[in-house]
């Protein structure tokens, strides 16, 4: 197989995959306003990555997507009642802040590793996340605007959804809002035009602004007819009568 059909498939399988992680983290985000996400992706960077066709970055890219796919395990593993102990052979933890700890350990320490492959930036979301769920604001910003500002578009996109749910947390609503214009102005595959308006619409909802979340959803309805968004829309158009 030629090098740059495997750099190509490479490439394609990290997008399905990360695609996938997407679609977990704008679902919560559309159950769950105001929060970060702390999504379901066990497929992600389980496959190899590659960089620019250097061996060496290449190679430590398919160690760093190892270590990640042991993080997002974590990040998955079931909570167990208090003082049951553990079934061999299964990861489990007995509280949402004791699982946040150890996958965010998991995830520092492959960004620390490998800070210049696509995995080790992927990582630095999750530190992000992690803190976010651990209450650790600061530390949940930091690498999340690190995130935001990537030159990978879809990473950026990422963080900058990600950013935008912890400034709503925060009652800091105007970057909220001027994240989500971004994105409606620069929407990914990752993240969605429609997903950014739905979670803007909210922000105007929340500040009692109903003309401009009308608005907003009278635009989804109308781009994105007979679609799961038009649903919510319309559902959310109705609440506002």
């Amino acid at each position: 197989m030629r090098a740059e059909t495997r750099h190509q498939l490479k490439e394609d399988r990290f997008s399905k995959a990360t695609f996938q992680a997407a679609e977990a983290t704008v679902h919560w985000s559309q159950e769950h306003q105001g929060k970060l996400v702390a999504a379901a992706v066990a497929v992600i960077a389980i496959v190899a990555i590659a960089i620019g066709g250097w061996y060496y970055i290449d190679s430590q890219d398919q160690k760093a997507s190892l270590e990640l796919a042991e993080g997002v395990r974590m990040m998955e593993a079931q909570l167990r009642p208090p003082g049951t102990p553990a079934q061999p052979g299964f990861i489990s933890y007995e509280s949402i802040t004791e699982r946040a700890t150890a996958a965010r350990k998991q995830f520092q320490s492959i960004a620390d590793k490998y800070p210049q492959t696509k995995t080790g930036k992927m990582s630095r979301y999750f530190v992000g996340v992690t803190s976010a769920q651990l209450g650790d604001n600061a530390t949940a910003e930091r690498n999340l605007q690190e995130a935001a500002g990537s030159s990978n578009a879809q990473l950026a996109s990422l963080g900058k959804f990600a950013l935008a749910s912890l400034y709503r947390g925060e009652k800091k609503d105007s970057q909220a809002i001027d994240l989500y214009k971004q994105l409606i102005d620069k929407p990914t595959e990752l993240v969605s035009k429609v997903s950014a308006q739905l979670e803007l619409a909210s922000v105007y909802e929340s500040q009692q602004k109903s003309a401009d979340a009308k608005k907003l959803y009278q635009e989804i309805q109308k781009e994105n007819p007979q679609s799961e968004a038009s649903t919510i829309a319309q559902r959310r158009l109705a609440d506002l009568k």
